[in-house]
């Protein structure tokens, strides 16, 4: 049974484990088998800890992110263990830092005047806090380019963080423009109908106090008997 010993694996490792890591590790341990682990067995073994860490009285479950699998805490918990490390869990970053991120993310390999010309603004601070918190790594140099600038690309803790795989799992541009667009447009409806909903309501406290002053009129100039 190579179920518990693949669990074992993933919880103590310090890093998302590949299929293909998983099958040399459990090879390795278990040279005396003779009928030796396979890629199928370790994917059907996983496929089975998944189901186990699905069910709802566990608060972490087996994900796939990081380019391999391992052990993370499920969202409804992630509030409660960012007590834990404050900023340093949360890695909390800048609109800067964001922007940045984001066009390495989906320009990598980058340069930093690259980064710059989209920005329109000097990013070396930006950079560097992102390669502090490793979220970019220095891919190389751009060898066609004058001076052979140095090029960023996301990193291995950039994918698990966000629970990603490739850069292929990044949203599309596309999808995203289209979900700012479709909040911009939810936005300004409810603007608009604030607006309409404020303006009826000063238009009928507007006519009733010209109706108030009307009736008080009318008695002022009642005759007196």
């Amino acid at each position: 049974m190579i179920i518990p010993h693949i669990e074992a694996l993933i919880f103590a490792s310090d890093k998302p484990l590949a299929v293909t890591d998983i099958v040399e590790l459990l090879n390795n341990a278990m040279a005396f088998i003779e009928d030796r682990a396979s890629e199928e067995q370790v994917e059907a073994g996983i496929n089975a800890i998944v189901e186990k860490y699905d069910a709802e009285f566990y608060p972490f479950g087996l994900v796939e992110s990081g380019g391999g699998w391992q052990f993370l805490t499920k969202p409804e918990y992630h509030s409660t263990i960012a007590q834990l490390n404050g900023d340093k869990y949360l890695k909390k970053l800048s609109v800067a830092s964001i922007e940045t991120l984001s066009i390495i993310a989906y320009k990598q390999p980058v340069t930093k005047s690259e980064i710059e010309l989209i920005r329109g603004v000097n990013c070396d601070y930006a950079v560097q806090k992102l390669l502090e918190k490793e979220l970019v790594v220095i891919s190389g140099r751009k060898e066609e380019a004058v001076g052979k600038p140095l090029l960023y690309s996301t990193s291995k803790n950039f994918m698990d963080y966000f629970g990603l795989n490739s850069a292929d799992d990044l949203p599309k541009i596309k999808e995203v423009l289209n979900q700012e667009i479709v909040e911009a447009t939810k936005v300004q409806r409810e603007e608009e109908e604030a607006e309409a909903e404020v303006a009826v309501k000063d238009e009928n406290e507007e006519k009733q106090t010209g109706d108030s002053r009307e009736e008080k009129r009318l008695d002022e100039e009642k005759p007196e008997f």
